[in-house]
């Protein structure tokens, strides 16, 4: 998440369990009813993202050129299909040859499926930080290698069920560490093509949970759109809330989704449970794979493919703007 490091100069650890059996399983996606999202396939994913091979995944960096090999032939395997002629967005970066990924998951509906969700995080970090006991590898676990696992599951979840009547963009940005550029190139991008975007979630940092909360993960930007209510009445109870911090500290601007915002003024939020005393290790070279709860995210991440589910299937459209 860029620049939250200049707001937060104390944080705690904290750690918690929940209750998701881990899984490495091999699931049989031609049978909807079992595909589930595994603690199993999120650990590979964030252990291999956050592991010193890829060196930081700065923008620009051979680390980084891995990680989107990664994406990409998981994108393949999951049957999930490139939105443009291939699965990267290419776009400069300050000068560095920088890519976004997409994949793609069209809607079943005629109509429909001309109305795009997109759901998003970013794959980048930023390289080397601070040396701790010779480690200057600032792997980013949290930061954002566990948003990311989420989206690869989830589009897993879905190439697999084909129930979604909305079309489906699951993007994985660089360049956010250099200030959201690979999301600003994506949105002007589709918003130049007339894409219809209908919502746009974003998660960053959801690898520990939350304490003391009635709820399972905090939106920024609550109060813009009913989206988070939505969300709720569509998996039937408190599932999003509001995390004073995420307003006071103005969250919604310091991700990607604020990008999709700006350009198409919809529904743009971004999901996390980085609640500013629960993880200690934001942009520090402890921000390591081993530290993330991969229970948690499984249970997080099931939870919330209904509220999407719904979302994509929806006669009209039911998330807005608020006035």
């Amino acid at each position: 998440m860029k620049n939250i490091l200049s707001i937060v100069s104390i944080l705690i650890l904290v750690s918690c369990k929940s209750k998701v059996v881990e899984t490495t399983e091999t699931l049989k996606e031609s049978d909807s009813k079992t595909v589930v999202i595994t603690s199993g396939e999120l650990r590979e994913s964030v252990t291999y993202l956050a592991s010193d091979e890829l060196q930081g995944r700065d923008t620009g960096s051979e680390g980084i050129e891995k990680a989107a090999i990664f994406i990409e032939e998981k994108f393949k395997k999951y049957g999930v299909k490139p939105y443009f002629e291939s699965y990267r967005d290419n776009y400069d970066a300050k000068g560095r040859a920088a890519f976004n990924v997409i994949g793609y998951v069209e809607g079943n509906d005629p109509n429909l499926k001309n109305e795009f969700i997109i759901l998003g995080a970013h794959y980048d970090h930023i390289g080397f930080g601070k040396p701790v006991e010779n480690d200057s590898i600032a792997n980013g676990a949290n930061d954002d290698a566990s948003g990311t696992a989420a989206v690869l599951a989830m589009s897993r979840y879905f190439a697999a069920k084909k129930n979604n009547k909305r079309s489906i963009l699951f993007t994985l940005y660089s360049g956010e560490e250099m200030g959201l550029l690979g999301s600003k190139h994506l949105a002007e991008k589709l918003k130049d093509a007339n894409v219809n975007i209908y919502t746009m979630v974003n998660f960053e940092m959801i690898g520990v949970p939350m304490t003391d909360k009635d709820y399972d993960a905090y939106f920024t930007g609550f109060d813009l759109s009913n989206m988070a209510p939505k969300m709720n009445d569509y998996v039937g109870y408190n599932m999003l809330g509001l995390l004073p911090q995420a307003k006071e500290y103005q969250l919604f601007y310091r991700s990607d989704n604020y990008s999709f915002y700006k350009v198409f003024n919809r529904p743009c939020h971004a999901i996390s449970t980085f609640d500013f005393t629960n993880y200690e290790y934001y942009h520090h070279v402890d921000d390591e794979a081993d530290k993330m709860d991969y229970q948690f995210m499984a249970s997080l991440v099931n939870k919330l493919i209904p509220a999407f589910e719904t979302m994509s299937n929806t006669a009209e459209p039911e998330i807005k703007m608020n006035e």
